[in-house]
C-alpha cells in the first residue's frame, strides 16, 4: 500500500477510558448523501421481532474479564440492521468473491449473502465473481439467486472458484467501477483482507459509494480479535475421525504408532482443540510449543515410556510445528506461496522417519507406525450444524453492515457479539495458542505429556503476555498510542 493510501483508524477516546476503534462510513468522504428507511421493517419475518434495529451508538467490548475500578478498555461497533440505510433495494448491485485455500463453509457463507441480501433487502442484482481476485479482470461472472444457491451449502468446496495471489488494485476497481458494483464481498484469510483494504482505500480515494466488506476466512482459527473463525469446528470434528482412525491401527498391534498430521502452519489451535476432544491422543505437538527429539525428557525418551505402559501411542503433530528441527528448513524458509505464507516441509513424513530411524537401533522394541495426514480431506468438506448457523449469522451481520452505510471493515463475533472490526486490527497480527494459558495446561493434564519446552522459553513467553487485568490494547492500528 502506497503511503498517500495508507489507512487512518478511526479512535474515539471517552469517559472511563472508553475506546471506540470504529470502521469507516460513506460520510467520512461522501458529502450530502441521503437515507432511506430500513426495508426491514415491513419484513414479515421480522414482524416478531420486539427490537428491529441496533442502536447507532451500540458498541461491543473486546475484553470482559475485568478488575473493580477498571477502565472501559476497546470497543467495536455492534453489528446488525440499523434504522436508516444507504441504499435502495433496486440501486444495490453486490458482487461476491472467495479467496485463497479452501475451507468448510464457504459456500454457506455465499448462499446466506445471496438469501439475505435478496430475501431481508429485496436485491436481485448478485453477481459471483469467478476465480478469486483475478476472476474480477479475467474470469467469467456468474448471476446469483437464491434458487441457484439453494442446495450449495451441502457441497464442499466454493462454487464461485478460488485462487491465490492474482491481486492487481487498479484492474480490480476499474473492473469494480465498469460494472456499477456497489457492494463488494470478499471472503478470505489474511492476504485476502490485506487485499480488500487496499481495494477499500482506491474506492475511497475515487470517491466511489461502494461498500467493501470482509468476511475472515481461516481454517486454523489464527485470525485476531474475533473469538473463532467459520470452517473450525467442522475441521475439529473431522479431525477426530483421523484420530479415531490413527487409534485403531495403534491400538491393534505391539507397540503400535499413530501419527497424525493436521492444518496449523502458524496455530496450533485444530490440534489442541482435536486432542482435548478426542481423548486418544498421547502427545500432541504445536507450532507455538517448542519440543526436542533426543535426551532426557525429549519426545523419543516420552515414546518409548509411554509405549512401555500402553503398547501403542497416538501422536498429533501441527503442520508447522517443528520447523527448526528440520535440516532444511532455512532454505525453504525462502519460498512463499501466492499469498506470501511461508512453504513449509512435511513434519508429519520428517517426524514419522526419525522415529523409525530412532527404534530401528533399539533392540527388542519393534515398532508398527501408521501415518494418516487428513489435511486436504478435512478441507474440502462441507460444514458441520454448528458452521452453518455461524456462517448465517456472519453473512447477514455483513449485509447489515454494507446496506448501512459502513465499509472498510470485517465481521466477527467479539465475546459472543458480531462487531464491525477495521481491517487493521485483524490483519496486523496472528492469533495463537499461548503455552502458559490455562487452555494448553488442560491439554498437558489430558494428554500427561510433558510440555518439552525448556524452562526459560516459557518464561519467555510469560513476558510477551499482555496480563490479563489490561483493557486498552496498545498495538492499535496506528502507530500512535490511544
Amino acid at each position: 500500500m502506497s503511503p498517500e493510501m495508507k489507512y487512518e483508524p478511526r479512535v474515539l477516546v471517552g469517559e472511563s477510558g472508553f475506546v471506540l476503534d470504529d470502521v469507516p462510513h460513506f460520510r467520512d468522504y461522501i458529502p450530502n448523501l441521503s437515507t432511506h428507511p430500513n426495508p426491514l421493517q415491513d419484513n414479515p419475518a421480522y414482524s416478531v421481532v420486539k427490537q428491529f434495529f441496533v442502536d447507532m451508538d451500540d458498541t461491543v467490548a473486546q475484553k470482559i474479564v475485568v478488575h473493580k475500578g477498571s477502565s472501559r478498555g476497546t470497543h467495536f461497533r455492534r453489528a446488525g440492521p440499523r434504522q436508516r440505510v444507504y441504499f435502495k433495494s433496486d440501486e444495490v448491485h453486490a458482487c461476491i468473491v472467495t479467496c485463497g485455500g479452501l475451507c468448510p463453509g464457504l459456500n454457506t457463507i455465499v448462499r446466506e449473502l445471496v438469501c439475505g441480501l435478496s430475501h431481508m433487502y429485496g436485491v436481485s442484482k448478485i453477481l459471483g465473481i469467478e476465480g478469486g481476485y483475478m476472476g474480477f479482470y479475467a474470469h467469467n461472472t456468474i448471476h446469483l439467486s437464491p434458487k441457484k444457491v439453494n442446495d450449495i451449502h451441502k457441497r464442499g468446496g466454493t462454487i464461485l472458484g478460488t485462487s491465490r495471489g492474482g491481486h492487481d488494485t487498479t484492474k480490480i476497481v476499474d473492473s469494480i467501477q465498469d460494472r456499477g458494483i456497489n457492494q463488494v464481498y470478499i471472503i478470505g484469510g489474511d492476504g485476502t483482507q490485506k487485499g480488500a483494504t487496499v481495494i477499500f482505500e482506491e474506492i475511497k480515494r475515487r470517491g466511489l459509494k461502494v461498500a467493501v466488506v470482509g468476511i475472515p476466512k481461516t481454517i486454523d482459527n489464527d485470525i485476531a480479535v474475533i473469538d473463532k473463525s467459520f470452517g473450525f469446528d467442522t475441521a475439529v470434528e473431522e479431525a477426530q475421525r483421523a484420530i479415531n482412525a490413527a487409534h485403531v491401527e495403534a491400538e491393534s498391534v505391539e507397540n503400535g504408532i499413530g501419527v497424525v498430521k493436521l492444518m496449523g502452519r502458524y496455530s496450533g489451535f485444530i490440534a489442541m482443540y482435536a486432542t482435548l476432544a478426542s481423548r486418544d491422543v498421547d502427545c500432541c505437538l504445536i507450532p507455538e510449543s517448542p519440543f526436542y527429539l533426543e535426551g532426557n525428557g525429549g519426545l523419543f525418551e516420552f515414546i518409548e515410556k509411554r509405549l512401555k505402559e500402553n503398547s501403542h501411542l497416538v501422536l498429533v503433530v501441527a503442520e508447522g510445528a517443528g520447523q527448526d528441527l528440520i535440516a532444511e528448513c532455512k532454505r525453504s524458509m525462502n519460498y512463499e506461496d501466492a499469498s506470501g505464507n511461508k512453504l513449509l516441509l512435511d513434519v508429519g513424513h520428517w517426524l514419522s522417519q526419525k522415529i523409525k530411524d530412532h527404534f530401528s537401533r533399539k533392540e527388542k522394541m519393534n515398532i508398527n507406525l501408521k501415518y494418516i495426514d487428513p489435511t486436504y480431506m478435512i478441507r474440502a468438506i462441507p460444514s458441520n450444524a454448528s458452521d452453518n448457523v455461524y456462517c448465517t449469522l456472519l453473512a447477514q451481520s455483513a449485509i447489515h453492515g454494507a446496506m448501512a452505510g459502513f465499509t472498510g471493515f470485517t465481521v466477527g463475533p467479539v465475546n459472543g457479539r458480531h462487531a464491525y472490526i477495521p481491517f487493521c486490527r485483524i490483519t496486523e497480527t496472528q492469533n495463537k495458542v499461548v503455552i502458559t494459558d490455562r487452555m494448553w495446561a488442560r491439554l498437558l493434564s489430558s494428554t500427561n505429556q510433558p510440555s518439552f519446552a525448556s524452562y526459560r522459553a516459557v518464561e519467555d513467553a510469560k513476558k510477551e503476555e499482555v496480563p490479563p487485568t489490561s483493557l486498552l490494547d496498545e498495538g492499535n492500528c496506528s502507530n500512535n498510542g490511544v
